[in-house]
Order: C-alpha cells, then structure tokens, then sequence
C-alpha cells in the first residue's frame, strides 16, 4: 500500500497509525543517511520558511536567556527573506542586535569579520546561506562553522539551494542547524526539514503536540515526507551527473548571452573553480528594466527571474546585489537564468534568439520612462 492511500494519524498507537509512523521514520532515516547525519537531527516542517524562522527565532531565544540582554545575530546581508525577515523581527521585537555582514564583489561574506564579531562573548546567533538563490555564489560554510564551534555560537546556514546542487556532507559541516526544503529537488511543496544538533534544543515557535523533540508540533504530512525522501535520495545520489550537465549548458548559456547583448554583466562568482552553484547564470542588461524584460522573455515562453522567486511582483531592486556594491539602476536590470535537469541546449538557443530584441525594446522602454519622470 502507497503511503498516500494510508488512512492512520502516524501519532496514534493503533495499527494504522503505527504504519504511517513507520513510513515518517524510513523517511527519517533516509534523509539521514543521504546527508551523513543522525537520524534524530531530522526535524519536518512545513517548508524552507517555517525552517528558517524556527532556527532563527528559537535558537537565538535560547542562547539569549543564557547570555542576558544584550545579544547579538549575526546575519549575511544577501540571505534570502526567510532568515532575513526573521532576524529583522528579532531586532525590532526581542531587543535583538543586528549585525549585518558585508559580503565582497561575489557576494561572498569574511570569515575574518565572523572571527573578529565572535570575539566579544555576546553573539547569539550567527546564521549565513550555504548558497546565494540569486546570483549562485557559495559561502565559506565550513570555515563559519568552525569558527561558531569554537566560540560556543549556533549556528545555521540555508542549505536550500545546495542540496542537489553540490555536495552536501553534514558530517563535514559542523553546522547546529541547517535548512532543507523539498520542493527545490523535485520533491512535493509544503514539506521540509531542520537537521538539528541533537545535543541542542530550542524555543518552539508553534505549540500544540510537540510531535518532533518538542520543537515543532503538529500533525506529520506522511504522504509529502516519503516523497521528499525519494526526492532528496536521487537529487543526492545523482547530484555530480546532474551538475555537469547544467554547468556545461550554464557555461554555454553564459558565453551566448555576453557575445549576443554586449555591455551585458554576468553577477556573481567566477564561472571556475567551486564557487558557484552550477545552475545558475545572473546577468544585468543596463539600460532596461528588469521586470519590463522578464515579461518580454516570458511572452517568448522563457522562464527567468528578477530576484528571488519568493519575492517576485515587487518593483524593489535587489537586496543582494546592493549588498555587493551594485548601483541601483544596475540592480533593476539584472536578469536570473535558473537551469535544471530538463534544460536543454535547444532552451539554451531559445534564449539567445530572443534575448537581443527583447533587450532593445526594454531599453526603449527604459528611456521613454525616463524622459516622462523627467
């Protein structure tokens, strides 16, 4: 029987229910093993969202009470808005002192400004993305770690871009706390995790059950948690052939584009070397509006981004690329070619045939509302 035709509670003690929490615990222990960690790390949740704010909040709620007022996070200034809002929350409702890393060029931040911060004794918290879900560029998570290790800090990292794109090995990365989410590797939406130090606990944000270690409650989605464990096992297992497949249409992607639009920018982490999540291609094309050229490209059938998915629709430059010293209007005209595993060289040719025109008449546009703001 498939576990979506199981009828159980997986937290009742009946047959059924035991059944279905015999599927929630294989799934456990399958995403366990494809990231090298404890089984009893493996918090669900409902997503890469409800990971973030529950490792953010709760963990900086406990470190404080231990540390006293004031405490401090620290944050990279280029995470995406699930650790980004959180932290801003914490600094205006829980008193919390927000330091902001500044990240380089590439977008990348300093170990040796973590070490300098950790110094004081008074950090409650220190959470950067494992990967940036813009421009691709990948952060020195190891050296971070063990920096936090050593100062007796938490800390946690957004791991939901890396899974499936590079190698993840949490038994090489002392992380307390990382965030993974389903849907970015195939798997179904609404489903994720926070693989938790065992040895730490936190302050819940949800309360009504405490299903897992008394951390998160409510009730286990088993259907969602069996596929997202499939998911994770081929995204894992297959994640070398999956990367040389799109770095070699991303590099091909890369060369077209910046020889069909001159002037165009490539953002980001140089193409070699193991900086830069093999997916991903960000561009800007001065001169246009990035939402103006989204809607053109989209009219052609092509799928890209202005920013991040989860904030698309609002007219508002890149915090990312701001934070890495690119002016505004550059900001506005910055295009995000994501490719995955059905990406093809003929999506790669569809791209290139109608990214000149769709550049111009941006452009066109660009000037027009220019002159009429003028």
């Amino acid at each position: 029987m498939q576990v979506s035709e199981m009828a159980g509670n997986p937290s009742s003690l009946h047959t059924a229910g035991r059944s279905v929490r015999q599927a929630v615990e294989e799934a456990r222990e399958s995403i366990a093993a494809d990231l090298r960690t404890r089984p009893s790390a493996v918090i669900f949740t409902s997503g890469g969202t409800e990971s973030d704010n529950l490792a953010v909040k709760g963990l900086f709620w406990q470190r404080r009470d231990r540390l006293g007022q004031p405490a401090r996070v620290l944050a990279s200034s280029i995470e995406h808005h699930a650790v980004l809002d959180p932290v801003s929350w914490l600094g205006t409702h829980e008193g919390a002192s927000i330091e902001w890393l500044g990240v380089d060029a590439q977008g990348r931040v300093s170990p040796d400004e973590i070490e300098d911060l950790l110094r004081a004794g008074d950090v409650a918290l220190c959470t950067v993305m494992w990967a940036n879900n813009e421009v691709g560029t990948i952060e020195p998570v190891g050296r971070i770690a063990e920096l936090c290790r050593e100062a007796g800090v938490p800390f946690h990292t957004d791991a939901v871009q890396a899974v499936g794109q590079i190698p993840v090995n949490l038994s090489e990365i002392a992380a307390h706390a990382v965030t993974i989410s389903s849907h970015k590797i195939g798997g179904p939406f609404g489903v994720g995790a926070l693989i938790l130090d065992p040895a730490l606990t936190l302050t819940p944000i949800m309360h009504g059950g405490g299903q897992e270690r008394d951390i998160r409650s409510g009730t286990f989605d088993a259907p969602a948690i069996a596929a997202f464990a499939v998911a994770l096992h081929h995204a894992v297992t297959g994640q070398a052939d999956h990367a040389a497949h799109v770095r070699e249409l991303r590099d091909q992607l890369v060369a077209a584009v910046l020889a069909a639009v001159p002037g165009t920018v490539l953002n980001g982490a140089s193409l070699n070397g193991a900086s830069r999540l093999p997916g991903n291609a960000h561009f800007s094309f001065p001169g246009c509006e990035g939402d103006a050229l989204l809607m053109l490209l989209d009219a052609a059938g092509i799928d890209c981004s202005t920013g991040s998915a989860c904030t698309a629709g609002i007219p508002e430059p890149s915090h990312v690329l701001l934070a890495m010293g690119v002016d505004e209007p550059t900001a506005r005209a910055s295009l995000r070619f994501s490719l995955g595993r059905a990406t093809t060289s003929a999506d790669i040719d569809a791209v290139v045939r109608a990214l000149p025109s769709a550049v111009n008449r941006a452009a066109r546009a660009g000037k027009l509302t220019a002159r009429t703001r003028s």
